[in-house]
């Protein structure tokens, strides 16, 4: 029997599938864009509905409870570059699904995925996974429909569980935020509803290099596929893409062990004084309230904003909301190098401030560029000017991507791999493997959203 390893790297190396061809595909996406939209106005703070401002701490919150808050943030890092701040931070405690379902068509792997709009989306539609919804909207506190194939996610009892973990999203904006991320193997036949289609993994691999096609939630559930059996596929030859196949294989080694890069992360885990705490939101420094945001004094890091939204296939049609707005496009970077002939990356534990363990592997680079202009040059990111002037020649996968837009508006990063030849050296930073990155992912917080997309653009250059 083959393994389900094998079956996702077969997967990935089919870019025809069994229902759409790509072609096929984006014409199906395109015509969905007049049925399913979200259609998104800025409004001033106090004109949110369901939503208020407290007036002894000026948090905001929703009527229910539920949802999230947006809250004050006080943060100590002794040592830092900057070693104290406060911030506005959304503060949502509850544990989301984010659950995609593959299936076997003609022999191959297939996964369901769904043309989802949401209120941040710099495009409105974009491809995210089966299931994609908080606690408070599989629960239905907003009145509205029920999620779509959520029982497969919720009773998997029949079903093969191909993954299963807790992880974190955006420590900078989010206050210990996690998601349960699923994939869920099925035989019997499965309804396939408006608005969801079944693709091959190579065939979302390809899209993976479309500019904010591919959502975040969806992202960050396929770098948690098992993807050894690609070891098993990878050709002898010294091309990137054999490359990068063999070193997702368990077999190969890297210069550090599994162990090693346990207690790496754990030593910076503890010598790191990161320390948190929530408070009032009118008590943040250098921000400031006006009509229409909370902003802060520089112009620069982020708004929070509201909008209001009437929307077409969403479980919910009008509704108002609080949102992040990120000034600038983020840039996230992975250096990758051959070390032996195994690809290794270059990763850094890097700590945010909304993270429930301190520190997580993040990518070499992760940042704002332009923030840079109002920070201390101290806190410039080390390598970030490699990143920013890397030759084309280097660069192995270059896409804007959108982060999560249920709760920011407009966010996108740019997400490039870079292939160097040079030894790099960083106390902060180690060399790893893709194969242990996979490995890490099997487990909560040990890798974050950042290095997570990474992980699924690296497996998208096997295919």
């Amino acid at each position: 029997m083959t393994s389900i390893s094998t079956q996702i790297a077969l997967s990935a190396h089919d870019v025809e599938g069994a229902h759409l061809d790509l072609p096929d595909f984006h014409r199906w996406f395109a015509g969905l864009a007049d049925q399913c939209y979200t259609h998104t106005r800025r409004i001033p703070l106090d004109a949110l509905d369901g939503w208020h401002t407290l007036p002894g701490s000026g948090d905001i919150v929703h009527a229910s409870g539920k949802f999230f808050t947006v809250n004050g943030l006080d943060v100590d890092i002794p040592g830092n570059a900057v070693p104290h701040w406060t911030q506005p931070i959304i503060n949502q405690p509850e544990v989301g699904i984010l659950g995609i379902l593959v299936k076997e068509f003609g022999g191959r792997l297939h996964l369901l995925m769904q043309a989802k709009p949401e209120p941040g989306n710099p495009n409105g539609l974009q491809l995210s996974p089966t299931v994609q919804a908080t606690r408070s909207n599989y629960t239905r506190v907003h009145g509205g429909q029920d999620v779509p194939y959520l029982d497969y996610f919720r009773d998997t009892s029949g079903h093969t569980v191909v993954a299963d973990v807790r992880q974190s999203e955006q420590g900078a904006w989010f206050y210990r935020k996690r998601n349960r991320n699923m994939i869920v193997s099925v035989s019997e036949d499965v309804e396939l509803l408006d608005g969801f289609c079944w693709l091959t993994l190579g065939q979302v691999h390809r899209l993976l290099l479309v500019d904010d096609l591919i959502n975040m939630d969806a992202r960050t559930v396929l770098s948690c596929l098992p993807f050894a059996g690609a070891g098993e596929l990878s050709g002898t030859g010294d091309g990137f893409r054999d490359v990068v196949a063999r070193s997702c294989g368990p077999a190969v080694r890297g210069v550090h062990s599994e162990d090693e890069i346990l207690r790496w992360i754990t030593d910076v885990r503890v010598r790191t004084e990161l320390s948190t705490r929530l408070i009032p939101l009118h008590e943040v420094r250098d921000w400031h309230r006006t009509e229409y945001a909370i902003t802060h004094e520089t112009g620069r890091f982020f708004d929070v904003m509201a909008v209001e939204v009437r929307a077409s296939g969403r479980e919910v049609r009008t509704w108002t909301q609080p949102m992040i707005e990120p000034h600038g496009t983020g840039l996230a970077a992975l250096v990758v190098r051959r070390i032996g002939g195994v690809l290794h990356a270059f990763v850094r534990a890097s700590a945010e401030p909304g993270f429930l363990d301190v520190a997580e592997l993040s990518p070499t680079v992760q940042c704002t560029p332009a923030n840079f202009d109002v920070l201390p040059a101290a806190a410039r990111p080390p390598f970030l000017d490699l990143a920013l002037n890397a030759p084309a020649s280097s660069i192995r996968f270059d896409a804007v991507l959108s982060e999560e837009g249920g709760r920011f508006f407009h966010p996108r990063t740019r997400y490039v791999i870079i292939e160097v030849d040079e030894d790099l050296e960083h106390p902060d930073f180690r060399w790893v493997v893709p194969h242990q990155l996979v490995g890490l992912l099997r487990h909560s917080h040990y890798v974050n959203v950042q290095a997570r997309t990474l992980v699924a653009c690296l497996h998208s250059l096997t295919s």
